[in-house]
């Protein structure tokens, strides 16, 4: 699971530098995507830790981050 938080980490960042440096935006639904399966997997990280009230926190901010980006695809 480390792994996988190190290559969405770097994701999220790259593309979040990508809009910032260029002003181009076209790339940010793909960076909340991963953005939310960054918070995901440290959510199931955090309940596998023991951590239950951590965990279910972060999995409850995936699903809003998630909604935030369907809501402004309905727009």
């Amino acid at each position: 699971m480390k792994k996988v938080r190190i290559v969405l980490g770097i994701v999220v960042l790259l593309l979040a530098a990508f809009g910032l440096i260029t002003k181009n935006f076209v790339a940010q639904p793909i960076m909340m995507v991963g953005l939310s399966a960054f918070i995901l997997v440290g959510g199931i990280d955090e309940l596998k830790k023991g951590n239950k009230r951590r965990g279910y926190m972060n999995i409850f901010l995936c699903v809003f981050v998630i909604a935030v980006l369907v809501q402004s695809f309905i727009k």
